[in-house]
This record gives C-alpha cells, sequence and structure tokens, in this order.
C-alpha cells in the first residue's frame, strides 16, 4: 500500500505548462483515469529498457470510461450511469497477463448485469472476453473485453478513452495488444466507428459497442526462435 516511505526517496519534476501540470486556462480532463495511465506506460517503458528482465509488457493503458444520462422515460424521472470497463493484463515476466481486469488505476466496480438493467432503462446485449486481442509472446497479453449496451431510451453519452490507434506494446520481443474500437451501432445494424473520446446522442434501439485493447505479449513467441 502507498505509505511515506515509499514516496520519500521520489522527487517528482513537472514543468510548469507542461502536460502534467499545465496553465490555469488550459481545458484539461480524465487526468485521475486517463492521463496516469499514459504515465505509468511511459514509466515502465522506461524501466524495461534498463530492467527488461523484470519489467511486465503494456496493459490495456485506459480505463474506458462512460457516461449515459438522460430522462428515463418509463420510471418518469432523470438518470446518470458511469462506469469503467476492464481489459487485457500486459504478459509478465513469468507468466500470461490476466484476460478482463483493470490494472494500474482500479477499484471501480464492476457492476452487476441484473443491477443494471433494474436500475437503468439499459440492457447488455454482450459481456465477454475479447478472444485473441492480447498480444503473443512467450507469454501472451491478455485478452480485453466486449461490451454491448442497448439504450432503452434516448440518451447523452460520452467515451473518454485511450489505445484506439497505438496499441499496448509487447516487450522484449513479445507483439503487441490489439488497440481499441468505439462502435454505435444505430438501430442495432448501421456502424458508425466513434473516436476514443466523444460525446453524441443516441436513440433507444441504439447498440454502443465498447472492444477493450489487449495486454501486450512479453518475450518471443515460440513459434518465432
Amino acid at each position: 500500500p502507498a505509505n511515506q516511505g515509499c514516496l520519500r526517496p521520489l522527487h517528482i519534476i513537472t514543468p510548469r505548462g507542461s502536460l502534467l501540470n499545465p496553465e490555469p486556462q488550459r481545458g484539461v480532463a480524465g487526468g485521475n483515469v486517463e492521463t496516469s495511465q499514459r504515465i505509468t506506460d511511459v514509466l515502465f517503458s522506461a524501466l524495461a529498457q534498463a530492467l527488461p528482465e523484470l519489467i511486465p509488457a503494456a496493459s490495456q493503458g485506459t480505463m474506458n470510461n462512460l457516461l449515459i444520462g438522460g430522462h428515463d422515460l418509463a420510471r418518469e424521472k432523470p438518470f446518470v450511469y458511469y462506469e469503467t470497463i476492464a481489459g487485457g493484463m500486459g504478459a509478465r515476466t513469468t507468466k500470461d497477463g490476466i484476460s478482463g481486469i483493470h490494472t494500474h488505476m482500479t477499484n471501480t466496480m464492476n457492476t452487476p448485469i441484473e443491477a443494471l438493467e433494474f436500475a437503468f432503462p439499459l440492457r447488455l446485449k454482450r459481456y465477454a472476453l475479447r478472444r485473441g486481442s492480447g498480444g503473443r509472446g512467450q507469454y501472451n497479453g491478455g485478452d480485453g473485453l466486449i461490451r454491448d449496451v442497448e439504450f432503452l431510451t434516448p440518451a447523452r453519452v460520452t467515451i473518454l478513452s485511450e489505445r484506439r490507434k497505438f496499441p499496448p506494446p509487447g516487450f522484449h520481443g513479445g507483439h503487441h495488444g490489439e488497440t481499441g474500437e468505439n462502435v454505435l451501432l444505430r438501430g442495432g445494424f448501421e456502424e458508425v466507428h466513434l473516436a476514443g473520446k466523444e460525446t453524441f446522442d443516441v436513440e433507444a434501439g441504439d447498440v454502443l459497442s465498447i472492444r477493450t485493447p489487449g495486454g501486450g505479449g512479453w518475450g518471443e513467441p515460440d513459434d518465432e526462435e
């Protein structure tokens, strides 16, 4: 656990005007859930150059923040729902990464589907492992998740996610994990590919499919030696 003994040896330098110490007028968002993931990835990548046998590959690198708000027509009241969605853990130096898990920044509830559907005008169409999304290696990265949410009422949705363009890298010869995808299915069928960070309106019957990144692999796969 975090304690003063762990923190005392560290001296953190964040120049004014940098990403980690912005000027007051700069717009910022998601520092605790997304920027923090980037910092962790950078630190691990730097340490891997000095200690390649000890540092695990990159994990999904995002918390896939999903915020939904609107008016519940059936209950005749407004609603707001927020969740984060797990993904693939990077392969460790001695074993595979874990699939469908939060890493680095965690401590958010995996809401049971029954509780979610009971309390909000939402329906979970699919919640499954994203098979094959983890990077191959001597030890494979963990797989991400697929979470398909159907809207039962009009709503406004915001998604704040990373690793949609650049994949979680593998280390020590391991392959990278798959990038994440955010796909809106209008009426449940017409595909609209969304950016990593976007706010948009949905109608009843639309489905949002969030496909989270896999973790990177560690070490060269046996069949490539």
